[in-house]
């Protein structure tokens, strides 16, 4: 496995966390603002990222234990040899209203939780992602698939399933920057 794809992957996932982390410290009144369009708070934008990210969560998790355990029983040398995440393909999910995209009702946000209790969620969501990049060094992580109806990726492995996690934080990125641009510009 190229240790690259896991570094990117990595990298990227402590540059997006941290871009979420600034949104903490803007001011009260732009965290509220709920837009025009009737779309979500800057608030209401960062408890979905929270929310989405604990169910996928659990299935990385569950992905990664069970690629771990296959990896125990499956000489994977050979097939890692041409593996590659698909960044082009993967990298559509991080561009705001590229594609219809309809939630569950469980990763609805509801304004209700407090700030501080969103971001230790999103700390700790970004810690978890960190430990089971770390816990997959050598592969692992491309034995075991899951199925992503999202922009219909179908089947994809863990490392996917983590970079899909990042992905959905960028475009909630792009959401909360267009929000800011229309509180600030007054609409």
């Amino acid at each position: 496995m190229k240790t690259e794809v896991i570094s990117i992957i990595e990298t990227e996932l402590i540059q997006t966390f941290d871009e979420l982390f600034k949104w903490f410290n803007i001011d009260r009144e732009l965290l509220n603002y709920a837009p025009n369009n009737k779309g979500w708070s800057i608030r209401k934008i960062l408890e979905h990222i929270s929310l989405t990210n604990q169910y996928l969560l659990m299935l990385i998790s569950k992905g990664a234990r069970k690629a771990l355990e296959r990896s125990k029983k499956e000489n994977y040398a050979e097939m890692l040899v041409d593996y590659d995440l698909d960044w082009q393909r993967m990298k559509i999910i991080g561009q705001h209203n590229s594609f219809v995209w309809n939630r569950p009702g469980h990763m609805e946000p509801r304004g209700k939780r407090q700030v501080a209790d969103i971001r230790n969620e999103l700390e700790s969501q970004l810690q978890q992602c960190r430990i089971l990049l770390q816990k997959m060094p050598h592969g692992e992580g491309a034995l075991y698939k899951i199925m992503m109806s999202v922009n219909n990726l179908g089947k994809i492995d863990v490392y996917h399933y983590i970079y899909f996690l990042v992905q959905h934080a960028k475009r909630h990125i792009t959401q909360m920057e267009g929000v800011e641009v229309e509180f600030n510009l007054g609409v």
